[in-house]
């Protein structure tokens, strides 16, 4: 299964509109995880239409709408994978523990947030993984995204895409 990872998308208040390479990938995944921060309905409403499955959480900055069609924390199981989704972990210190603890049935947690890429295993097997944001870079020299491969309980392939760092649309 292709998963395609992506969050903080901040349509449009950080960009006009989704890149167009994001995009593509979201029509090449088999399942698109989103961890909030849509900040637009319309932005949920695309990525549904366009995804063969979506799995998705609102963020602190999306509103009561969002708030309504999201829940906080997803979860789900692809090809054997077990995968949380939530927009915050706090700080970096101390946060593979922390969500260890909290995500105690999950093999993958995708978060967002920081629009600071993360991939690492916390000591009792948890992958925990940040693809950033494909519109608002912040500190980082570009923006991003993630993709992945899940296949019979395994994540493999894990790639993290860098766009232009120029704003979108």
């Amino acid at each position: 299964m292709r998963l395609l990872l992506t969050t903080d998308t901040h349509v449009p208040t950080r960009s006009r509109a989704l890149p167009g390479e994001l995009l593509a990938a979201v029509d090449a995944a088999d399942v698109v995880f989103h961890a909030g921060d849509w900040v637009d309905e319309a932005t949920l409403d695309l990525l549904a239409a366009r995804a063969r499955r979506l799995v998705a959480v609102h963020g602190n900055n999306d509103g009561p709408g969002l708030r309504a069609r999201l829940p906080e924390v997803a979860r789900a199981e692809v090809a054997g994978v077990r995968f949380a989704v939530v927009h915050e972990t706090g700080p970096a210190r101390g946060r593979e523990d922390r969500c260890e603890q909290r995500f105690a049935d999950a093999g993958v947690l995708v978060f967002g947030h920081s629009h600071i890429p993360w991939d690492s295993t916390a000591a009792g097997g948890l992958r925990l993984l940040n693809p950033g944001s494909p519109t608002d870079r912040r500190r980082q020299p570009y923006r991003t995204y993630m993709t992945a491969t899940a296949d019979a309980g395994v994540l493999s392939d894990v790639e993290l895409h860098r766009l232009p760092s120029h704003r979108a649309g």
